[in-house]
């Protein structure tokens, strides 16, 4: 369909003669997501020229999603969020509707996009002193007389087919014409929300701006979409997680807005029909629902907000304080079971079967044998799907699995596996596919009874643990039989697409050219292809001849950006330009004579760190030449999550002061920081005292640090202790305790108030045995524990 017979599209697309990828971002830095974006709104001008209309929306609306996400950043390109949002006008405004209601609402709607686009426009030009030429100069598809044309050519499309407003929404309607706000001085109001506009596609004229206000009546929220409703819950605190279909969003929206439906108005009655405010003190819908959830939902807020209240909150919840309180559908279920069925259930070593389903279903899970019962404990979903992995296992026995509708829980995927690799991708005794269930943490069962026909393979977890098993089959099926991931490579990108929380989750591939390019990207026994998946967050896999990578978006492009540096070091030195403004990277000064120590023979130190934090490291240099910054220093770049970039730093700063003592704890004083989430504690040993903190081989520094759960690092004689304040305080408490012991025993008075504290009663006679010889004996029991927990001998509890 011709775009240009639309009256207000004629003059947009003729205003702007600029073409889509030029190479200057105006006031934009050249670091991700900028770049991308750039590509972004090309693609989607493509798609609305050729008359994808719903693709270009599409594509349009979820960069606008995840680009205007941190304010902070979108405002240091408030050029590119300006040509996006037009761009988005554009979308709206050149898709033809034969019904004239229809087309005057889409053009109302691209006229609300300008508006948007000219106030982020209008920050840059003051942002940037008034700078034209660096606007109309960009490659950014935006100028200030193009949007001005733009403006004047929309509004006069829409005078000519009626009225200049529109009847309120249903939210405005209750609004007062003299509303004023006291402390409200300016007001920038967009009433159209991106992701239901995608919904809708501009189809339904009488809905197609719904404005985020709070819903007042059921009407309202069924308009709604469910990732609307789902946004409104995570703006008020409160978790979705369990909620499936539309009416479950819509129960839990009811419910945190106190709306009334279905048999709540009789329970009202029942309960005497008292109209109250909530208090503190009351139970409300976010204290009954997921706690962590709750917490993790709260971060945004706490980042803007320097509330002490809220930080104490969110602290309280985190550290599992009497007032944490479980979901509303919590509830304990049992279930009878034969002698044959606990038989299978207990089958593995030390029943892994039943931590199986409990791990898969994230429920408690428990085989009572003597009563013959399986007790599951959780919410409606958990339970639900525990009792359904059961009964998958105890069936298994009588051979395959029949999967049937129902089975459908948002938690399946079903990969057919051809018969002549059954076998192999079963492994001896299946043991192949539990070896890939306990790393996926997912369940995996054939479920076809015709061994001559390819078989189905049913995958059960999460989405992410799915496609990790799924991706991790096709590897090894793609090893016998190549050619086979070409059949059916659409359908396997395709999967669960934006089905995740975030509603960015994808698959991205890259074909390798040769075996030199794949070994290089696997590396040793898969080192590389590890350090890229742990680094990036997102799962990569090699599949024949071509990287598989499955994530968020943003988890999908570092792997990109991680991959692109890899290879770029095959030519020489690599500079990533604004390094400063990443959050995902950290930089080292490595003394020139230093480098080799810590890089090793033929990068085997520095490949050991990697493998043990799960970083992505290597030396930057911008002009090529090493060891010439300040004092004869070099970068090292290390990139990854917070935590294990700090533990990969702090390993670093060890090295280095080994090898030049002084380099970092020159002049270094003690520090404690109050700071409740992530932050780093320095303690000042002494000579005899640092000997006797770090252990043989460091092991009782390595107890500390696993029992605590904070990262412990001595550089010199100066310890970092970096955690949340919770795991720092433990930490310091853990070393002193240990110092203390040096000088008798230790009295720990508050015993009965810790969680993290089990208390066993010795006989006298029998300590001796316990510690054993220099109590060689009870660190052995420590470093063979799961988390390692701290034995403090000659500890004398009081209760």
């Amino acid at each position: 369909m011709p775009i240009a017979t639309n009256p207000a599209t004629g003059a947009l697309l003729s205003a702007s003669g600029r073409s889509f990828g030029a190479s200057q971002l105006g006031n934009c830095p050249e670091v991700a997501p900028w770049p991308e974006l750039l590509g972004t709104i090309g693609e989607g001008a493509e798609a609305f020229k050729a008359g994808d209309f719903l693709r270009a929306k599409a594509l349009l609306a979820e960069a606008a999603d995840l680009t205007t996400g941190d304010e902070p950043k979108a405002f240091s390109c408030s050029l590119g969020i300006a040509a996006l949002y037009r761009a988005l006008a554009y979308a709206y405004c050149s898709h033809v509707h034969k019904d004239e209601r229809i087309m005057r609402r889409s053009n109302q709607i691209g006229l609300r996009f300008l508006h948007l686009a000219m106030n982020w426009l209008t920050h840059t030009f003051v942002s940037t002193n008034h700078d034209q030429a660096l606007i109309d100069g960009s490659a950014w598809p935006i100028g200030i007389q193009d949007i001005n044309n733009d403006l004047t050519s929309v509004y006069a499309a829409i005078q000519k087919s009626g009225p200049s407003g529109h009847a309120p929404t249903p939210a405005g309607r209750r609004v007062p014409h003299d509303f004023r706000h006291l402390d409200m001085r300016i007001a920038i109001v967009s009433l159209c929300v991106l992701k239901v506009l995608l919904d809708m596609g501009g189809s339904n004229p009488s809905l197609i701006c719904v404005a985020m206000a709070q819903p007042s009546s059921l009407q309202e929220l069924e308009v709604l979409s469910a990732g609307d409703i789902k946004r409104l819950l995570t703006r008020e605190g409160v978790s979705s997680r369990g909620c499936i279909e539309k009416a479950d969003f819509v129960r839990l929206a009811a419910k945190t807005f106190g709306i009334e439906i279905g048999s709540q108005a009789e329970d009202k009655a029942q309960d005497g029909g008292a109209e109250q405010d909530r208090s503190p003190s009351q139970a409300s819908i976010r204290s009954d629902w997921s706690e962590a959830a709750k917490a993790s939902a709260k971060v945004k807020d706490n980042n803007r907000s320097r509330s002490g209240s809220r930080r104490r909150r969110r602290d309280n919840s985190r550290d599992g304080s009497p007032s944490q309180r479980k979901p509303n559908d919590w509830n304990v279920e049992s279930m009878r079971i034969t002698a044959d069925d606990a038989a299978a259930l207990t089958f593995g070593a030390g029943g892994r079967t039943v931590e199986r389903i409990a791990r898969v279903s994230e429920a408690e899970v428990e085989l009572l044998d003597k009563d013959l019962v399986l007790e599951m404990r959780g919410t409606d979903l958990q339970r639900r799907r525990a009792k359904k992995y059961a009964n998958i296992i105890m069936k298994q026995r009588m051979g395959p699995n029949v999967i049937t509708d129902d089975f459908e829980d948002g938690d399946l995927t079903v990969l057919s596996v051809p018969p002549d690799v059954v076998g192999y991708v079963q492994g001896q005794g299946g043991s192949v596919l539990r070896s890939i269930e306990e790393e996926w943490g997912t369940l995996m069962v054939f479920i076809d009874t015709d061994l001559s026909k390819a078989q189905r393979l049913a995958i059960f977890g999460s989405i992410r643990g799915r496609r990790g098993s799924e991706l991790k089959v096709l590897s090894a099926v793609e090893t016998k039989m190549s050619g086979y991931f070409a059949s059916v490579r659409e359908m396997i990108i395709s999967r669960d697409k934006y089905k995740d929380p975030t509603a960015t989750w994808g698959t991205d591939t890259m074909t390798f050219r040769d075996e030199g390019e794949i070994s290089y990207a696997l590396g040793k026994q898969g080192g590389t292809r590890k350090k890229l998946e742990r680094s990036s967050g997102a799962i990569v896999q090699y599949v024949g001849m071509v990287a598989v990578v499955s994530g968020t978006k943003s988890e999908r492009c570092r792997v990109r950006e991680y991959m692109k540096w890899l290879f770029q070091q095959l030519e020489g030195p690599v500079y990533v330009a604004g390094w400063e403004d990443r959050e995902d990277c950290t930089v080292v000064d490595i003394p020139s004579d230093c480098i080799g120590y810590i890089t090793g023979n033929r990068r085997a130190t520095l490949g050991l760190m990697e493998e043990e934090w799960g970083t992505l490291m290597f030396f930057m240099s911008e002009d090529g030449a090493r060891g010439t910054r300040g004092g004869g220093t070099e970068r090292l770049a290390i990139f990854g999550p917070q935590r294990p970039r700090r533990g990969s730093e702090l390993k670093v700063m060890s090295g280095i002061e080994t090898k030049s003592p002084g380099f970092f704890t020159r002049g270094i004083r003690e520090k404690l920081s109050e700071r409740r989430g992530f932050d780093t504690d320095r303690m000042l040993f002494r000579d005899d005292e640092l000997s006797y903190a770090l252990g043989k081989d460091g092991a009782t520094r390595k107890k500390l640090e696993l029992a605590s759960g904070a990262i412990l690092q001595y550089v010199g004689h100066v310890a970092f202790i970096a955690g949340t304040l919770k795991e720092r305080r433990r930490c310091r408490e853990f070393v002193n305790w240990l110092l203390q012991q040096r000088r008798g025993s230790v009295t720990i008075t508050d015993l009965s108030r810790r969680d993290d504290v089990t208390e066993v009663k010795i006989p006298d006679s029998c300590k001796g045995w316990v510690t054993g010889s220099l109590a060689c004996k009870l660190g052995q029991h420590s470093s063979n524990a799961d988390g390692c927990p701290l034995h403090v001998p000659d500890c004398i509890a009081s209760p």
